[in-house]
């Protein structure tokens, strides 16, 4: 008879994605995966095989639990004009309410020795081609009168300023809400 797992894994993996996300892949040691799961290194070991595999289970929550929830409303078939302008709100809204905000899991991993990683680096791609898309669906739901090229433009350079902004968060926040802001200038024609 196998013995069940005494512990709630989704739980686990959360709080692991909390620590990844705030110390980055390589900073975070198997004790402060610990201590925070509350799991010991063989659980961690037995149920994910690896520091990597919790990390890799960490993403996929970060994804379908903090990333495609906000960019939803960009993916519908009929988006509101004002869809990208309420996400980049958000995402303002978000960075003001956090101390020190930690950013975005994969843009942190992106500028680490881990985006090295073919697998890493393909989530990675895959994830900035899902916001690049998903900023699209708003810039033409917003903009509709724009030429396809003028549209182009304006999604690359939303799309960098919001990569700009999760990066910028890190370290000073209010430059990242102004980034923010250059963003939705850009977008309602005030830029």
């Amino acid at each position: 008879m196998s013995r069940t797992a005494a512990f709630d894994k989704q739980a686990a993996i959360k709080a692991a994605r909390d620590v990844f996300w705030r110390d980055g892949y390589a900073e975070t040691a198997l004790p402060a995966l610990e201590k925070a799961t509350g799991l010991n290194r063989s659980s961690i070991y037995n149920t994910f095989g690896s520091k990597r595999g919790l990390f890799d289970a960490a993403v996929d929550n970060y994804l379908e639990e903090v990333v495609r929830p906000r960019l939803r409303p960009l993916l519908v078939d009929a988006v509101s004009p004002t869809a990208l302008t309420d996400y980049i709100t958000g995402l303002g809204h978000a960075f003001e309410a956090l101390d020190h905000a930690p950013g975005c899991l994969l843009v942190n991993a992106s500028g680490s020795g881990l985006a090295q990683d073919e697998q890493v680096c393909r989530v990675i791609t895959d994830y900035l081609n899902e916001l690049r898309g998903a900023i699209a669906h708003g810039v033409g739901a917003a903009r509709p009168e724009l030429g396809s090229a003028e549209q182009t433009r304006l999604v690359d350079a939303i799309t960098g300023l919001i990569i700009s902004a999760f990066t910028l968060v890190r370290v000073d926040t209010t430059l990242a809400i102004d980034t923010l802001g250059t963003a939705h200038d850009l977008l309602t024609g005030q830029g």
